[in-house]
């Protein structure tokens, strides 16, 4: 075996005598060199290593083509940037070491299964020979290894640093920046003391073009697709059809990362330190202004021309594709909010309206909205306000912020009774009667307030307007919000008919979003009507819908969880009721949506009653009047009439003094206070929560609930969490939430540590 380091090379010529060098071969007057290799290596049993080919590749893959030809028995291994394609050769792409993913629970004993973590500790202990992985800093490591994306030699450079800087502070420093990554030792070359050298000498071997399209490519965030790379890479001397085969030499050079994706095609990414390099190069250009809008401008027309697919045949894969590019869009929406000279950013945020509702991140839309509205130019057309005014209206009632609803509602539909935005470009938001989509928003805010016969004034008159239109998807949008208001006017003959002929018109439309919201608010009307059955038969409906496409549903699952709560503790079924609200306060405590955790926290007070557990449904009951103050909603009659008879039970049960007490305890949390109380169960109350007569003594081991238990004993099984949800029949995201408590209670960090608790307790054997 041999080893040739061609990286000190600079000239083709210096190859063949390099590697003759090396073997102990000399020149033979009047014949070429690789001549002479191929005679004296004809009958020799040998691997050649040829290491660093890259900026010799076709002169090395001439030679090791040659040399293959004539010598049978010689094996070469040559490690280059990009493979030398001569005939029989095997390609062995090396990726970056693997590191945990971002949902991996932070324990040191799973995070040593890991290369990169497994780097990063060895080379830290050479530096710091007291260092060692532990609980306080599994997380950090993890991070920093994770912010590096497994790449060898940054690894090795950021732990060059533990002796000096904590571990916080190195991974601080990393945001944005190679500057840390330097410090390499003093017998290696100089391109690998740092991780800039190693890319400076790859960049250097691209050509002209090549250092081009990459810079150019490093505005985008989290990947990309080959159109993306054609509308983005292009101009200054790139015509389209070059970047395919630009981009092509860049993943053959390493520089570039290509994925397959599920549909068949490809999705191309710059590991995140390379892509902070190519963007220094982008800043020193002088063009990154000019990319970075082109990189905002393609994801706008992305995003207008996803919007009508949001609702139809396609939304499904319309919702995957705009979740998969969601880091661009923050990027594209970060750039133009940074600049207010026109309405980019406005145009952006409002027509993800959809996508932010079904998607869940009413949070992140209701900045990205309000910060565009703020910067509102002359340059703004009254469309581009008046969707973004809509989408931050809908945004705010679902967060509970019924000021901001109404106010945006109204500013919106004077806006586009002003100018006139009917059948205006991009106002599918708004559709063809812009007037009525701002009814329904004003009827939703009304309902909300407890004003119903506001709300089914306004919710008639936009449908009128809509049928008027002849606008498939308003008359959708304005028959769901009439239906509504007539079951909180107690119409239910008028509901029945509507909601009817609604879910008839979503499957016209073939919207699964749309026959989702009819299933599901059909569905709680019934049960509000007393036809349990048909209620839960609507919402399981509703759920199998939601739960089958996953993509953007995740808005609208908490409805229809609500009913299928409600319908089994009509159904006398307290405890299955309770994990459809405990589910239903996960997701919507991920969610920020006030106003289901309002109807969870009233749903989890009602089963607490019916178990007979009326102080803690005292102090749910007092939570959910404090959030409903917070958020100004008000219960329906009907609901109040469903609610009423657990309170009354668990308030005379109780007694006067007692219930108003208790009451008190429970106005008194905080929202995450009463979440976390929400989420555990009678006994496991914590200090936070207790009567000041009744203290928890600290020593006492902390108690973990019948479902904790459960969870508990099926983790020591070794179970996953996706095997504990489908044993228990609750959702994933539940177990994990259940999972996460039992830590927090026990002190504990790992699933092996709670295995050992639960064999010491025999929890296992007896669940």
């Amino acid at each position: 075996m041999w080893l040739v380091e061609l990286a000190p090379l600079s000239e083709d010529e210096l190859v063949a005598k390099t590697v003759a060098e090396a073997l102990g071969v000399p020149e033979r007057p009047q014949q070429p060199l690789s001549g002479t290799l191929s005679d004296v290596l004809r009958e020799s049993e040998m691997l050649l290593v040829l290491d660093n080919c890259e900026h010799l590749v076709e002169t090395t893959a001439r030679l090791v083509d040659a040399l293959l030809d004539s010598c049978s028995r010689l094996r070469v291994l040559a490690t280059s940037r990009e493979a030398l394609e001569v005939e029989g050769e095997t390609k062995w792409p090396v990726p970056p070491l693997l590191v945990p993913e971002r949902q991996d629970a932070p324990a040191f004993e799973p995070l040593e299964g890991y290369e990169s973590i497994r780097l990063f500790v060895e080379r830290a202990r050479g530096h710091d020979h007291s260092f060692s992985l532990n609980l306080q800093n599994a997380r950090t490591v993890a991070n920093i290894c994770r912010r590096l994306e497994g790449i060898p030699l940054a690894i090795e450079l950021a732990a060059a640093r533990a002796g000096t800087l904590s571990l916080e502070r190195i991974l601080q420093r990393l945001e944005g920046s190679l500057e840390l990554l330097t410090r390499g030792g003093r017998t290696v070359s100089e391109r690998q003391r740092t991780l800039r050298g190693t890319l400076d000498w790859s960049h250097e071997l691209l050509s002209e073009r090549e250092c081009k399209i990459f810079r150019r490519l490093s505005v985008f965030v989290g990947g990309w697709t080959l159109e993306a790379a054609e509308t983005v890479g292009t101009g200054g001397g790139i015509d389209e059809g070059e970047v395919v085969d630009l981009l092509s030499g860049l993943v053959m050079k390493s520089l570039v990362v290509a994925e397959s994706t599920e549909q068949g095609g490809a999705r191309y990414r710059l590991l995140e330190p390379i892509r902070q390099y190519a963007l220094g190069k982008l800043d020193e250009s002088g063009e990154a202004g000019a990319i970075k809008r082109s990189h905002a401008e393609y994801f706008l027309v992305l995003a207008e021309e996803a919007e009508p697919e949001l609702i139809g045949p396609r939304e499904a894969e319309w919702f995957d594709r705009l979740g998969v590019e969601l880091d661009n869009i923050r990027a594209a929406l970060s750039w133009s909010q940074a600049r207010d000279e026109d309405e980019l950013g406005l145009r952006l945020a409002g027509t993800l309206m959809w996508f932010w509702t079904w998607e869940g991140l009413l949070s992140e839309g209701r900045l990205w909205l309000e910060e565009a509205l703020a910067q509102e130019t002359s340059a703004s057309s009254a469309v581009a306000r008046a969707k973004a005014l809509g989408a931050a209206s809908s945004l705010a009632r679902a967060q509970g912020d019924l000021g901001r609803a109404k106010g945006a509602a109204e500013e919106g539909l004077r806006l586009s009774k002003e100018a006139g935005t009917e059948g205006s470009r991009g106002a599918f938001l708004l559709g063809s009667s812009p007037e009525a989509y701002f009814l329904d928003l004003l009827a939703l805010v009304s309902s909300e307030e407890g004003d119903h016969e506001h709300m089914a004034k306004l919710s008639e008159e936009g449908l009128a307007l809509s049928r008027q239109a002849n606008d498939a998807q308003g008359i959708a949008n304005s028959m769901l919000t009439v239906s509504d208001a007539a079951v909180r006017r107690g119409d239910y003959e008028q509901a029945e008919k509507l909601y009817g002929e609604g879910l008839s018109l979503s499957r016209e439309l073939d919207s699964a979003s749309w026959r989702f919201l009819y299933l599901s608010n059909w569905g709680y009307a019934s049960l509000l009507r007393g036809d349990h059955q048909r209620g839960t038969a609507l919402a399981e409906e509703a759920v199998e819908l939601a739960r089958e496409r996953r993509q953007g549903f995740m808005g609208g699952l908490p409805y229809a969880l609500d009913t299928l709560g409600w319908s089994a503790l009509l159904g006398g079924e307290p405890e299955r009721a309770k994990v459809q609200f405990e589910e239903n306060l996960t997701i919507s405590e991920k969610l920020g949506d006030k106003g289901i955790i309002l109807i969870s926290l009233e749903g989890l007070a009602c089963a607490a009653g019916a178990e007979g557990e009326t102080l803690r449904a005292a102090r749910l009951f007092g939570a959910a009047e404090a959030l409903m103050d917070t958020v100004g909603s008000r219960l329906t009659p009907l609901e109040s009439t469903m609610i009423e008879p657990y309170r009354a039970s668990a308030r005379s049960r109780l007694g006067d003094l007692a219930w108003e007490e208790a009451l008190a305890e429970g106005r008194g949390m905080d929202l995450d206070e009463a979440i976390g109380y929400a989420l555990c169960e009678a006994g496991s109350t914590t200090p936070a929560f207790q009567a000041p007569d009744r203290q928890v003594s600290k020593a006492r081991s902390p108690s973990l609930t019948h479902r904790e238990e459960e969870v508990a004993a099926l983790v020591a099984q070794g179970l996953t969490n996706r095997q504990i949800a489908a044993r228990l029949v609750i959702s994933e995201s539940t177990a994990e939430t259940h999972l996460s408590r039992i830590f927090k209670k026990l002190g504990l960090h790992s699933r092996t540590q709670l295995t050992v608790w639960v064999n010491d307790r025999s929890l296992s054997s007896s669940s």
